[in-house]
């Protein structure tokens, strides 16, 4: 299967259940009495629906770790920021600019139509809209997983993803390395982003080579020690049955780019007897929190993400995650409630 067609069926089923978790674009408010709660059920859906695509361990089709992509976005548009200005969005195209949204919902329908067309179609003008987001750091640029930003506050959350099925010896230490040393590269030109860190590990690990599973969650506490690396870290075990192939998912490309690297990939045209019937058989994924320390827990990590936005940006931004947190919000020009 080409890494498109993977990745565009992908998106069939994952538009699918982000449907069902937010019908109408209405997200569930994630915080409760007891902080920040993620949305699990969504994640573990998700999680079978890209063993679902490629459930023959080829883990390097990308699939795998998008599925970690879409539900860190999905949790921040939860958290109430703005959707258009949280990547990859709900709907293709995957990246698009604030102020072309913002464009395009103060056309006339009649004008904007024919826009939205051309931009949401599968051949969508280069470098307007895309599938990644590409991010200059100190140093280079990188693609980042997952992004909030807008063209008045520039980068604001920055989120990398990896995800090792297999091979966890092997692989761990070139992991943490690329991903040590991105966090450097972004930090040093985005130093007030929230940067973060997630890292799927199948649950295996802790079976077949107990020692390297707590040498890599270790090493993933201290990555969020760091004072000019990642704000948070978090480490998701993953819990499924079947066999791999000896591959880990490593949905970067392998150099630092120096432009644009693909076109969006959007969901191919599936038909809903067909996503319904997948849906209804999904592989059971279970994420597995007693396996991880409390550091590297998803409910901290989110909550450290949004709460460091929340921290260092005015009160006159992000009007609903604020109202969401319980924050006072005070209103001002309509451009600063993105």
């Amino acid at each position: 299967m080409a890494e498109d067609s993977a990745k565009g069926k992908a998106w069939a089923l994952f538009d699918t259940i982000l449907d069902d978790a937010a019908p109408r674009g209405e997200h569930s408010n994630p915080w409760q009495d007891d902080g920040y709660v993620p949305d699990m059920t969504t994640l573990e859906r998700l999680l079978g629906a890209a063993l679902q695509i490629v459930p023959d361990g080829k883990t390097q089709s990308g699939v795998a770790a998008l599925a970690l992509d879409v539900w860190v976005a999905y949790e921040l548009r939860r958290a109430g920021f703005h959707p258009d200005a949280v990547w990859p969005r709900a709907q293709s195209p995957r990246v698009v600019p604030t102020s072309i949204s913002t464009l395009l919902d103060a056309l006339p329908i009649r004008e904007s139509k024919p826009l939205r067309e051309r931009l949401e179609g599968r051949n969508p003008p280069s470098g307007v809209v895309g599938a990644s987001a590409n991010v200059l750091g100190k140093n280079y640029i990188k693609q980042v997983d997952v992004v909030m930003s807008a063209w008045d506050t520039g980068p604001q959350i920055l989120i990398s993803t990896k995800r090792m099925d297999s091979s966890f010896g092997k692989n761990a230490a070139n992991r943490v390395e690329e991903s040590y040393g991105d966090a450097k590269n972004l930090r040093g030109r985005h130093p007030l982003a929230a940067l973060g860190f997630v890292f799927g590990l199948r649950s295996t690990a802790f079976d077949t080579e107990p020692a390297t599973a707590r040498w890599i969650a270790d090493l993933l506490e201290k990555l969020g020690r760091e004072d000019d690396a990642y704000d948070g870290v978090c480490l998701l075990v993953l819990e499924y049955g079947g066999e791999l192939t000896d591959t880990d998912d490593n949905d970067s490309p392998a150099l630092p780019v120096s432009g644009p690297v693909d076109d969006d990939v959007a969901a191919l045209d599936v038909s809903q007897i067909e996503v319904d019937s997948a849906l209804a058989t999904l592989p059971v994924v279970r994420v597995r929190r007693d396996l991880a320390p409390p550091a590297l827990d998803p409910a901290r990590f989110l909550n450290t993400m949004v709460e460091h936005v929340l921290d260092i940006t005015p009160i006159t931004l992000h009007r609903e995650a604020r109202i969401r947190a319980g924050r006072p919000f005070v209103e001002s020009t309509p451009r600063s409630k993105l």
